[in-house]
């Protein structure tokens, strides 16, 4: 689904190189739920910049589908930190907007769009207006208009980085019920550990050295009460160790 080889990109600024990779690859296979994690400042949304065709590497291969190109931008689902929802259009006028920018016919989507409302537990909201929802709600609408693009890649970034605990850990136990309906790839990224370790079939650590990966050999489906189990404890704990003591 996604290659990553050798990977290089600086930033410029005031005529200085600042590097932020260096010779990285990764991969995400089809179906595959990856979590990148690292530092702030370590590069996260700047992969996933790079990844969407935001911006272009100094060196390296970024392939999609196999397909080795440098036209991305538009080929895969991007959402950012922030769900972006356009205050003077309802919940369902948002998830259409991927629609619109394409210039695929509206209405005969509807129907569709309506059953995933309701899947999302957005079916009563379907005519609110942003500043009516809480903040959980406002990030389903914005997964949701992520998935009507209609890419099979879908590119994360810190969704539920500013959630509350307690909606963090309710949106947790709604992506978990509902993962197995998705049939997508996700590259998802945190800072939330716990989040990184329930969610993820594979992590990547973003590191000054470079980039390492962890294993989660976790069987699916997942419940978010998974977090109380040792296994789960160990292999949050072997994550921290790998954070702590980068070389």
């Amino acid at each position: 689904m996604l290659s990553i080889k050798n990977l290089s990109y600086s930033f410029q600024s005031e005529g200085n190189s600042n590097p932020i990779f260096n010779q990285i690859s990764l991969d995400v296979k089809p179906g595959e739920f990856v979590s990148v994690i690292g530092a702030s400042g370590s590069g996260k949304s700047t992969l996933f910049k790079l990844i969407s065709g935001l911006l272009e590497p100094d060196q390296g291969d970024i392939m999609v589908n196999g397909q080795k190109t440098g036209k991305r931008l538009g080929s895969i689902g991007y959402m950012p930190q922030k769900d972006l929802l356009l205050p003077w259009r309802t919940v369902l006028e948002n998830v259409l907007l991927p629609l619109e920018v394409t210039k695929e016919p509206k209405q005969a989507r509807i129907p569709e769009i309506r059953e995933w409302l309701s899947r999302f537990g957005l079916a009563e909201y379907e005519k609110a207006y942003p500043n009516e929802l809480s903040g959980g709600m406002k990030q389903r609408v914005a997964f949701l208009r992520t998935l009507m693009t209609g890419k099979d890649l879908l590119l994360l970034d810190e969704p539920f980085g500013a959630l509350d605990s307690l909606t963090k850990r309710n949106m947790h136990s709604w992506l978990l019920g509902l993962w197995g309906e998705l049939q997508k790839t996700v590259l998802f990224i945190t800072h939330d550990l716990e989040e990184a370790v329930l969610l993820s079939d594979r992590i990547y650590l973003l590191q000054d050295t470079g980039i390492k990966e962890m294993k989660v050999n976790l069987a699916r489906p997942r419940s978010s009460q998974l977090i109380y189990q040792s296994e789960f404890i160990t292999m949050r704990k072997e994550l921290e160790w790998l954070i702590h003591n980068e070389s």
